[in-house]
């Protein structure tokens, strides 16, 4: 091979060697967006009404008011004002239903849509609380928790309410 074949050869295996870094970039870029959580595996659900004053605080963000369509985590809290509800509907199918001047955190939510396992904790601080249970409480009532200042209970119906005062 002459030294111009050469030089063109070397000049092919390092484009193809680009090329090839680049797939390789591309491959671990896809994988990684791919194991990210999606969106609906982020949230817990979403507000499906709201009635009055009702505020949505999520994490350390200040409160901000609540909309039809916000989307709640699965951390989040939910409170609302005199004369004031709001209803969630979570990822399972579990409506909750939040009264006049009520306190009420998700403080553990994650549920799998394939495997339909999961388990939610809900702690009703103050106010009242309806709660329709989805699939999580149908499939296994063990994983669902509703806790108030008072006393911590086991869910073994499909649709009840619960009041908490603020005092205990």
């Amino acid at each position: 091979m002459n030294k111009k074949s050469n030089q063109v050869l070397r000049g092919l295996v390092l484009a193809l060697a680009g090329v090839g870094a680049l797939i390789i970039h591309a491959g671990n870029a896809l994988a990684a967006e791919t194991s990210k959580p999606s969106a609906a595996e982020e949230r817990a659900g979403i507000v499906k009404s709201v009635r009055g004053d009702v505020q949505l605080l999520s994490g350390s963000a200040k409160a901000r008011a609540a909309m039809a369509g916000d989307a709640v985590a699965p951390i989040d809290r939910l409170q609302t004002g005199a004369d004031s509800g709001a209803s969630v509907v979570l990822r399972d199918g579990t409506t909750l239903v939040v009264g006049p001047s009520s306190r009420l955190d998700l403080k553990q939510f994650h549920f799998d849509s394939t495997t339909q396992d999961g388990g939610m904790v809900v702690s009703l601080l103050r106010g009242t609380l309806r709660m329709v249970t989805g699939l999580i409480g149908k499939t296994h009532p063990d994983a669902v928790r509703v806790e108030t200042q008072s006393a911590v209970i086991g869910i073994r119906g499909t649709d009840f309410i619960v009041e908490a005062d603020s005092q205990p």
